[in-house]
């Protein structure tokens, strides 16, 4: 479960990241907003080396799961937009993959 847990602060962080640089080149901002994009990126980077995985493409893949419940969560919150039905099927069908890529290799024979 702590896996878990990284996956949604990294997400958090990789998001907000990627806002700030969208706030900046999209919405016109002040070039200032590249400060806190380049630091929420670096802890992004540091929390996703938390996760218990043994290959780094395995833990990338099972993570994108858990970023697109994070996205949907921002979009909600931040970008105060009601997610679509739709949404919340992707969701749900996302985290059962993150689950299965993350703990297959538990139950998968030698």
């Amino acid at each position: 479960m702590l896996n878990y847990l990284w996956f949604f602060l990294a997400a958090l962080f990789e998001i907000a990241g990627c806002f700030a640089f969208w706030m900046w080149l999209r919405q016109g901002k002040s070039m200032w907003w590249v400060v806190p994009a380049l630091l929420s990126l670096t802890l992004f980077a540091l929390l996703l080396t938390r996760v218990e995985a043994t290959y780094a493409g395995r833990a990338y893949a099972a993570y994108g799961g858990i970023y697109i419940v994070a996205s949907i969560g921002w979009l909600a919150v931040i970008e105060r937009v009601r997610p679509l039905g739709s949404d919340w099927l992707g969701v749900a069908l996302c985290v059962i993959g993150a689950s299965v890529i993350l703990f297959g290799p538990r139950f998968s024979a030698s």
